[in-house]
């Protein structure tokens, strides 16, 4: 998150609270993600930074967005503007996304393992992880050969390191001490 968390936050949980009431969370998650993209487009930051106009500014921020934005996510674009915090819309949409997972109980979990892992074996790691997160779980799976074996799970905060070359570095500390 950048220096804009903050500002962005209250804006994040009125669009969430919204989406909820309205039944829309994937609507909105897909109409913020969209115009956080506009925002760091390097064609837009520029023309932010020259606008001195805010209502011309929205004008053309909706119109690059189009159809992507409804009337509502307009409004919340119109806002921000207004507010001059149309920067922050990243960290909106970010905080956004944090909070409908929490909603939804679904957490996104990183796998590095030595070797790639076939369907069962993501299907059984993904069922254990649920049981034990006790969410829904959406694996993001990568290679990393110099692990030789073994797994590093990055779920948040909780980080299980079972991986080959971990444990020969815990039994070269020990060994040292």
């Amino acid at each position: 998150m950048s220096e804009y968390a903050t500002v962005a936050r209250p804006y994040a949980k009125a669009a969430f609270d919204f989406a909820v009431e309205q039944g829309a969370l994937a609507k909105w998650h897909e109409m913020l993600a969209f115009a956080a993209e506009v925002v760091r487009h390097e064609e837009m930051v520029t023309f932010m930074k020259s606008a001195t106009n805010r209502a011309h500014l929205v004008e053309v921020f909706n119109g690059v967005c189009g159809e992507q934005l409804n009337e509502n996510g307009q409004n919340l674009i119109k806002v921000l503007v207004h507010n001059g915090r149309l920067r922050a819309l990243p960290d909106v949409a970010e905080l956004f996304g944090d909070m409908r997972a929490e909603y939804e109980k679904e957490i996104t979990v990183d796998v590095t393992s030595a070797v790639t892992l076939d369907d069962k074996q993501q299907a059984n790691l993904s069922a254990a992880l649920e049981k034990r997160l006790e969410r829904k779980v959406k694996l993001n799976c990568s290679v990393e050969p110099s692990f030789v074996g073994g797994l590093l799970i990055q779920a948040g905060d909780l980080v299980i390191d079972s991986t080959l070359r971990s444990k020969l570095n815990r039994l070269a500390q020990t060994l040292q001490s």
